[in-house]
């Protein structure tokens, strides 16, 4: 990102040994060796959410087609057959990362792009809901069995922060009984 860009950017923050959340200096690298994926990608709240709804209307936002549905419908559908993804994420660099357990007893499965869980959630959330979190503890989902997408970005390091994955799973419950609730 321009310095232009880099002012309107939200700081970053981690978590210290006492529970204090503090703001810190972080940057991607920008001659990383290797190609990073999502790493380093920069948007709005509002614009990632609207790349969400796009997904759930099966390539379309706002009467544009962006990807033909058929595509949608791939990255959907589990590709790595009977092979399932492990529950538990390994870290080696506690500052970035925590080992967490994710989906704990749930299948999972890869998409093209997405992970997905292979079976309905505990939450509300639908069998083969497309899914990825980012390295800041940012969470999406897109759902669409129950017409849902939704975004959560907290800015926070390292990834898998348990307060974190609390604030995930009770975000993800109340949009689920709202929805239940007819909100």
């Amino acid at each position: 990102p321009d310095a232009a860009l880099r002012e309107r950017m939200v700081s970053a923050h981690a978590r210290q040994p006492d529970g204090k959340v503090v703001p810190i200096t972080f940057e991607f690298p920008t001659d990383a060796d290797f190609v990073m994926g999502g790493g380093g990608l920069v948007s709005t709240g509002p614009d990632y959410l609207r790349f969400t709804r796009m997904l759930l209307g099966g390539g379309t936002l706002d009467g544009v087609q962006v990807l033909k549905p058929e595509t949608v419908a791939l990255m959907r559908q589990n590709h790595i057959g009977a092979i399932d993804v492990p529950t538990l994420f390994k870290s080696d660099n506690p500052a970035m990362a925590l080992t967490a357990e994710l989906l704990p007893g749930v299948t999972k499965k890869w998409g093209l792009s997405f992970l997905l869980n292979a079976e309905p959630l505990p939450t509300g959330r639908g069998a083969y809901s497309m899914a990825w979190a980012g390295v800041h503890n940012t969470f999406f989902w897109v759902d669409p069995a129950r017409g849902v997408a939704a975004v959560l970005m907290m800015q926070l390091l390292p990834a898998n922060d348990q307060a974190a994955l609390d604030t995930l799973i009770r975000y993800e419950v109340a949009l689920y009984q709202a929805l239940a609730r007819g909100v």
